[in-house]
């Protein structure tokens, strides 16, 4: 695995999407699309004031200086409008593993195809530049939307982690996870991204 990297600015691009690296002062423009408590739903945490954001931001950036997480911003690149967030999240490099995820779109951006476009490039980038063996995505179990979004990339379902976590409101939640592994993506780059590939 190439973790070096994961310290440089990434930048992954296509026709579609534009991913740049979450310190850009650009993260403010967040906030032109961030308080919907539906895009929250499923997050474990709710952004619904100043305070909130703030604190979203600042989160973001220290679980990146600490090293858990790559963070990126997504520009629609038709609109040059920021339309919301991904990353890279539980870096493992022991284990040349990740987590692809955190992922959330204002309103406007959903169902628009860029989620698509994007976990293209990190997927593509994950596997062939920084050599991950594993890229895995969670859901929480009731989140079919979210399921169904994942599926249509290419991912095993590999099952329920029941209790996973607690919610920012004291809930347990159950999560579904899938995976792409290295030796897969070839074929699934082939079969489920002919349009990026």
């Amino acid at each position: 695995m190439n973790s070096e990297i994961l310290k440089t600015n990434i930048i992954l691009e296509n026709e579609k999407v534009l991913l740049i690296p979450f310190e850009n002062e650009r993260n403010a423009e967040l906030k032109e699309i961030i308080f919907d408590d539906e895009i929250w739903k499923y997050m474990g945490i709710y952004v619904r004031n100043q305070q909130d954001f703030e604190n979203y931001i600042q989160s973001t950036l220290k679980q990146k200086s600490d090293g858990i997480c790559y963070p990126f911003l997504i520009i629609d690149k038709a609109t040059n409008k920021v339309a919301g967030s991904t990353r890279y999240g539980y870096l493992n490099h022991a284990s040349q593993k990740c987590e692809i995820g955190w992922t959330w779109y204002g309103k406007d951006f959903q169902g628009t195809g860029l989620n698509k476009a994007c976990k293209f490039e990190l997927l593509n980038f994950g596997f062939e530049k920084i050599q991950f063996r594993r890229i895995q995505f969670s859901a929480d179990l009731e989140n079919l939307r979210s399921q169904r979004a994942i599926e249509k990339l290419g991912a095993l379902k590999e099952g329920i982690f029941r209790n996973n976590y607690v919610d920012s409101e004291g809930k347990s939640k159950d999560d579904v996870y899938y995976s792409v592994i290295l030796e897969e993506w070839k074929n699934t780059k082939r079969d489920y991204f002919v349009e990026f590939a």
